[in-house]
């Protein structure tokens, strides 16, 4: 079993303070993101851009690795064309290039219906398409943060991980705490630890590209009863990306969307 200090951590692990420090002056007048033309791309560590109007954002977040790393944008849309990762399995992964609604470390997207009390989660939905190469060592998964503080500006209290795919010899934070457990259509591995914030991930049994209208209600209630995330907590974020350890060019999100409600 990996020690969970050296096991890969995630989006919120991403901007530490050392992460927010090295991100620039303009960025940060900016609200962090730029205004996406037709396509573009970004290199910068923790480059970002908004799409739809502001609907969403899509982050570069090398957050774990000085490797170079480039994703080219368009909409909902984006592809990682440079990857020279090369971390060992045992150890964090690289980044974690993705595209979210809601809040991640004061960059927050317009209209997307979060912060939600936790209580209040009636229907929350997302639909996503992806493609990944058949090299590298990685994982296809959505991070989703949850916080006593509607508004947290930092570390979230909570992380729940859905795992669609994942290639390599890689694993999630914690231990196996549950095998086959049916949840929005499919079945999931369960896995939980601790690493200063709850962390409970979802690791689906049947490998799959895509998701249409992937009931995210249905995992937090899961995450509640095995007391990951507390019901008067907030829904800060939902993010959908995938976490590099070795290479990882040819990763590729096709569409993605939320519904809350």
């Amino acid at each position: 079993m990996k020690d969970p200090k050296h096991t890969r951590s995630t989006t919120a692990r991403r901007l530490g303070s050392a992460a927010l420090a090295a991100v620039s002056a303009a960025a940060l007048l900016a609200g962090g993101a730029q205004p996406a033309a037709a396509q573009q791309t970004l290199c910068g560590k923790y480059d970002s851009a908004r799409v739809q109007g502001g609907r969403y954002i899509v982050q570069n977040n090398v957050w774990g690795a000085d490797t170079r790393q480039c994703i080219e944008v368009e909409g909902t849309s984006f592809r990682v064309t440079t990857a020279e990762h090369a971390k060992a399995t045992d150890g964090a992964p690289a980044g974690y290039p993705s595209i979210y609604a809601g809040c991640h470390y004061r960059n927050c997207t317009s209209g997307s219906g979060l912060p939600l009390r936790v209580s209040d989660m009636n229907r929350v939905r997302t639909s996503w398409s992806t493609s990944s190469p058949d090299s590298g060592v990685y994982n296809v998964a959505y991070d989703l943060w949850y916080d006593p503080d509607p508004n947290q500006p930092a570390q979230n209290a909570a992380e729940l991980m859905i795992w669609l795919k994942y290639r390599g010899d890689v694993q999630p934070i914690g231990q196996r705490v549950a095998s086959g457990v049916p949840i929005a259509g499919a079945t999931w591995d369960i896995w939980q630890g601790d690493v200063g914030w709850n962390v409970i991930s979802f690791i689906r049994t049947s490998p799959t590209d895509s998701v249409s209208g992937l009931d995210l209600t249905a995992f937090t209630d899961e995450a509640v009863a095995r007391g990951a995330v507390e019901p008067q907590w907030y829904l800060t974020s939902i993010q959908a990306g995938f976490e590099p350890w070795q290479g990882g060019a040819g990763l590729a999100t096709h569409s993605f969307s939320t519904t809350v409600g």
